[in-house]
C-alpha cells in the first residue's frame, strides 16, 4: 500500500496536508540532510562550553557549571519549543519587524511550509536555529560564574530568552526584521549569539557583584583554573562544533556553505596563534595552553557575523585583530570592576563587535553569490565601494548593545527582589561551593566519602572528607597586576593540598 499523493504544497501555514500532499517536493533532500547534520553538530558545542567553562572554574564550582550547560540546552529548547521559534521566525511580525507573533505557539503549523530560510521547511530550520539559542543561553550564564543561585538562574534563562534573544534574533534573521530591512549583515549570529550573550553576562555578573575573595579586597578575584584539561576539551568541542554552526547558516548546501568553513578555521588559527603570541611576549614568555584556546575561540567569534559574506583571506585578518582586541578586552574588568570571572563578555561581546564592524568592512557580493540560486544580491561592503555598510553594522551592534543591557539589567533586578527567586549565593554557600550547596554532588570521587547504591548521589546521603589544605589557591592582590590571564582562571600552577581520610 502506498500514499495517493495529489495535492499540492501550500507554500503557507503547514505547507499542506500530509496525508494527500507530498511535501517534500518543494525542497532539495541534500539541503535538508545537510541543515539537519549541522543542527546535530551545533549541539555539541552546548557541552563544549560546560567543559570549558568548568575547567576555567575552582574545583568546588566546576559541577554547577557543567549543570548549567545541560540546564540551559533543557530550558531553552522547551521555550523554543513554547514559543521561542513563533517570536523570533513567525512569517509575520509587529512593530515593523520588531517581534514576531505567536503564529507558531506551541509548534502549531510548524511543520512543512518554506521557513525564513525558503530552502528548508519551518520544522528543520526551528530545529537548527533551536540549537542557536541553546548556545546563546549557555555562554550567557558564564556571567554567574561561581556564585549564582541555580533556580533563580533557570527562571532568569527562561525570562533572557524571551524578552531579550528573540527579539534580537527577529530583527536579525527574520525577512520582516527591521535591521534586515535597513541593510545590516548577519550571517551566523554576531548580534544575537555573541554581542548578546557576551553583554548579558557582563550585566549578570555586574548585578551579581564581585565574587568573596578573602584576600583581594580592591581588584578582581584571580583564581586558577582547576583543569585546563577541560579546557581544551571544551575548546575542541566549540571548535568542531562551529564548523555546522557557521557552514550551515548558508541554510543549504552550496559553495557558501564550504566557503564559510574555510573562513571559519582561518580565521580561529589565526586568532589562537596571536593571542598565544601576545601572551609569550607580555607575560612570562610561556606558551600557555589557555592562551592558545581562548585566541581560537576569538577567532572563531570574529569570524561569525562574516564568514558567507567576505573573501577567505580577510578571515585571517579578522582572526588576528579579535584575538588582539579581545586580549586586551580581558583587563578591562579592572577598570570597570565587574568580575566577568569567565572572560565571557571580552571573548564573545567585543568579539562579535569587531566580527560585526568588520563584516561591513570586507562583505563581497562575488562571495554572497556563490549561493546561487538560494541566495539574494548584496551590495557588499567597503571592498564594493559600499561605504554605508559600516554604518548599518554599527547601527545593529549598538541596538543590540542597548536593548541586551538595559533589559537583562531591569530583569535581573526585579527577580532579585522575589525573596524566593534571590540570586546570588549567602556568603557560607559561596565558600563551600556551588557544587555542594546546590547539587550535593561532586565532579571528583574523592570529595565523597562513599557512593551509595544504587549510584544516584543525594546530599543526604554525602559524608565528605575533611580537608586540610585550601581547596583554592588566590594570588594577592599586590601580585595580581604583575600576572595576565586570558580569564580570571587561568594563570596558576597546579593545585596543591593535602587530603586526609576520614
Amino acid at each position: 500500500m502506498s500514499f495517493n499523493f495529489t495535492g499540492t504544497p501550500t507554500g503557507s501555514g503547514t505547507g499542506g496536508d500530509s496525508l494527500t500532499t507530498d511535501l517534500n517536493t518543494q525542497f532539495d533532500l541534500g539541503n535538508m540532510s545537510w541543515i539537519g547534520t549541522c543542527a546535530a553538530g551545533v549541539w555539541l558545542m552546548v557541552p563544549g562550553i560546560g567543559l570549558l567553562y568548568s575547567g576555567m572554574s575552582r574545583k568546588k564550582h566546576a559541577l554547577s557549571l557543567l549543570w548549567a550547560s545541560l540546564m540551559a540546552v533543557s530550558v531553552v529548547i522547551f521555550q523554543w519549543f513554547f514559543w521561542g521559534y513563533s517570536l523570533a521566525f513567525s512569517h509575520s511580525t509587529r512593530g515593523d519587524g520588531f517581534i514576531g507573533t505567536l503564529q507558531f505557539f506551541g509548534f502549531r503549523n510548524v511543520l512543512g511550509a518554506p521557513s525564513a530560510v525558503t530552502s528548508v521547511p519551518d520544522v528543520l530550520f526551528a530545529v537548527f536555529q533551536g540549537m542557536f539559542a541553546a548556545v546563546t543561553g549557555a555562554l550567557m550564564l558564564g556571567g554567574a560564574c561561581e556564585r549564582a543561585r541555580l533556580f533563580p538562574m533557570m527562571v532568569f534563562l527562561f525570562l533572557w530568552m524571551t524578552i531579550v534573544y528573540c527579539p534580537i534574533a527577529c530583527w536579525t534573521w527574520n525577512a520582516d526584521g527591521w535591521l534586515v530591512k535597513l541593510g545590516s549583515l548577519d550571517y551566523a549570529g554576531g548580534g544575537p549569539v555573541h554581542i548578546a550573550s557576551g553583554h548579558g553576562a557582563l550585566i549578570y555578573a555586574l548585578i551579581l557583584g564581585k565574587r568573596n575573595d578573602p584576600v583581594t579586597s580592591k581588584g578582581m578575584p584571580k583564581y586558577k583554573p582547576h583543569s585546563v584539561t577541560s579546557v581544551v576539551l571544551g575548546t575542541v568541542f566549540l571548535w568542531f562544533g562551529w564548523q555546522f554552526f557557521n557552514p550551515g547558516s548558508a541554510g543549504n548546501a552550496t559553495i557558501r556553505a564550504w566557503y564559510s568553513a574555510m573562513s571559519t578555521n582561518l580565521a580561529a588559527a589565526s586568532g589562537g596563534l596571536t593571542w598565544m603570541f601576545i601572551d609569550y611576549f607580555r607575560h612570562g614568555r610561556k606558551w600557555t595552553t589557555v592562551g592558545l584556546c581562548s585566541g581560537i575561540i576569538a577567532g572563531l567569534v570574529g569570524i561569525t557575523p562574516a564568514a558567507g559574506f567576505v573573501p577567505i583571506w580577510s578571515s585571517f585578518v579578522i582572526g588576528v585583530v579579535t584575538a588582539v582586541g579581545c586580549n586586551f578586552a580581558a583587563d578591562l574588568k579592572n577598570l570597570i570592576h565587574i568580575d566577568d570571572g569567565l572572560d565571557v563578555w571580552a571573548l564573545h561581546g567585543v568579539g562579535g563587535c569587531i566580527g560585526s564592524v568588520f563584516t561591513g568592512f570586507f562583505a563581497a557580493d562575488y562571495v554572497n553569490a556563490t549561493a546561487g540560486s538560494y541566495g539574494a544580491p548584496i551590495p557588499g561592503g567597503w571592498i564594493n565601494h559600499h561605504w554605508k555598510q559600516v554604518g548599518y553594522q554599527l547601527a545593529a551592534m549598538s541596538s543590540t548593545i542597548a536593548w541586551t543591557c538595559v533589559v537583562t539589567a531591569i530583569l535581573l533586578l526585579i527577580l532579585d527582589r522575589i525573596p524566593f527567586l534571590r540570586l546570588r549565593l549567602r556568603p557560607e554557600e559561596e565558600e563551600l561551593g556551588t557544587d555542594e550547596a546546590e547539587i550535593g554532588e561532586f565532579t571528583y570521587g574523592e570529595d565523597t566519602g562513599y557512593i551509595p547504591e544504587p549510584i544516584r548521589s543525594h546530599a543526604s546521603n554525602i559524608v565528605p572528607k575533611p580537608v586540610s589544605a585550601i581547596d583554592d589557591q588566590i594570588i594577592p592582590s599586590s601580585e595580581q597586576d604583575s600576572k595576565h590571564s586570558t580569564s580570571d582562571n587561568s594563570n596558576y600552577d597546579e593545585e596543591k593540598g593535602n587530603v586526609t581520610e576520614k
